[in-house]
């Protein structure tokens, strides 16, 4: 695909058996895509949807991301200079996020065919290892922070 894909998205669903140009999903404020690689500038000043990017991407991931989510597939570990660090965290997915991005999975699978998707659900287990999940990290942070409360109210029960 071209560039600006899904600029200003504010719903929808996008599945692509192959790459995106510069800016993928800038400012998408709703949509739910699917990319098997993107560009330098993907994500940018996003405010809510969800992205999944199983291939290639290229630099200044997440700058001014404010919502949402992005899922990362990194098996060459650019994440750390690929990543703009200042509103957002990459983190390994927890188990409710691995079960998300393996339905979005099965769908790219079902709707493009895509040999990729498809073999990374072959090998679950070891493709896991290799993903990210970019989040702002106010709502990183809000989470830990409900997780913690729910361990403390068990520890005081």
């Amino acid at each position: 695909m071209g560039n600006t894909v899904l600029y200003g998205a504010t719903g929808g669903e996008l599945f692509c058996a192959g790459a995106a140009g510069e800016r993928f999903c800038v400012r998408n404020s709703g949509a739910v895509a699917v990319v098997e690689g993107a560009g330098d500038h993907p994500c940018e000043y996003m405010t809510s949807g969800t992205v999944a990017i199983l291939g290639p991407y290229g630099l200044n991931l997440g700058a001014g991301m404010t919502g949402g989510e992005v899922f990362v597939y990194d098996p060459e570990e650019r994440m750390e200079r690929h990543l703009n660090a200042q509103l957002v965290l990459a983190q390994r997915l927890d188990s409710a996020e691995a079960e998300r991005l393996r339905q979005l999975l099965s769908r790219h699978v079902r709707l493009t065919g895509s040999e990729r998707a498809e073999a990374m659900l072959v090998d679950w287990d070891a493709t896991l290892g290799r993903f990210w999940r970019v989040a702002p990290r106010a709502e990183v942070a809000r989470i830990e922070s409900a997780a913690e409360g729910t361990v403390a109210g068990k520890a005081a029960s």
